[in-house]
């Protein structure tokens, strides 16, 4: 993917994600905006993660702060791989050094029930806002990443009662409940798809789908219970039209 309203100064990463030859690889960082930047940590002690997420203007300059100071060669918006099943009705608390915890998990029809597909523009716009805004700020600079994970791994999480690392229920679940789990990897994928879509409208030059917890999944499982929607949300992607908002 590339926008073509604002000619980028350093293409590196699109080009190499393109798969040409390029002069060095391309440098960027997973947790690109953290604890080893001072000026990071005073918005922490100013800011809940909540806040910093939701904020348009916070998101924003937390994504160019590396840009500014590290010299990195695209910029990754600040957001959080949750707001997806907090948009569709689940309860997310985001508990400052201690991670995420979700109190009502999925464990059967009756909690399915409450979730929806929801209109991404009502209840993400927050981090549509904070793209363009995080553009606007990059003026061509670098390149800007979007993201979210794929259904699995939100799944792993939307079952648990806490970010465990195990995940035994939610392979409980997959095993026990086939037909409701496929329901809510089903769920997942739609608003995925709408919500990357919306993220390369309002401004992202490409996005990244984290898969963290495929490992969990053996390559029997993981043809049926992850493959298909992360083939199928990549493919609505190439479908994007790159002109932003």
């Amino acid at each position: 993917m590339a926008h073509t309203d604002i000619p980028l100064q350093n293409d590196l990463l699109l080009r190499s994600l393109r798969g040409e030859c390029v002069e060095r690889p391309p440098v960027w960082m997973m947790r690109q905006a953290g604890r080893y930047l001072p000026d990071f940590g005073k918005l922490r002690g100013k800011y809940t993660f909540v806040e910093r997420c939701r904020n348009p203007e916070i998101a924003t300059e937390i994504a160019v702060m590396t840009v500014d100071q590290i010299g990195v060669n695209a910029a990754i918006i600040f957001s959080d791989i949750l707001v997806v099943p907090q948009a569709m009705g689940q309860v997310v608390e985001m508990n400052e050094g201690a991670g995420p915890v979700l109190p009502d998990p999925i464990r059967g029809v009756t909690d399915l029930d409450h979730l929806h597909v929801p209109d991404v523009q009502e209840t993400l716009g927050y981090v549509f806002e904070a793209l363009r805004l995080t553009r606007q700020k990059l003026a061509g600079r670098v390149p800007l990443i979007g993201f979210a994970r794929v259904p699995w791994t939100l799944l792993c999480y939307m079952v648990e009662d806490a970010g465990l690392k195990t995940f035994d229920i939610a392979r409980a679940f997959y095993l026990q409940q086939p037909a409701l789990a496929q329901r809510l990897l089903r769920m997942l994928t739609d608003t995925t798809i709408a919500y990357l879509t919306d993220q390369v409208a309002a401004g992202a030059d490409c996005v990244q789908i984290f898969d963290s917890w495929g490992g969990l999944l053996s390559p029997a499982d993981f043809a049926p219970w992850s493959q298909p929607w992360l083939v199928e949300i990549a493919s609505a992607l190439r479908e994007c039209p790159l002109q932003p908002e």
